[in-house]
């Protein structure tokens, strides 16, 4: 996979890409946790969610740039 990927020409690194998938992802799994009423069990649910952010963008990275 490209390092970086040109964007009305200008180059742009592929983390870009990750960092929206996950924030999406984040939003999707957050929608998913409240509707199941996950975050009762949470101690701070923002914190919570920072995490799972943090995850979901770490693993992308590492799987772009293996």
């Amino acid at each position: 996979m490209p390092r970086e990927f040109a964007l009305l020409d200008a180059l742009v690194p592929t983390l870009l890409l990750a960092f929206i998938a996950a924030a999406f992802g984040t939003l999707l799994l957050d929608r998913l946790f409240a509707w199941l009423g996950a975050y009762r069990l949470v101690w701070y649910p923002a914190l919570f969610r920072l995490a799972i952010f943090g995850c979901l963008f770490a693993g992308l990275g590492l799987w772009i740039y293996q």
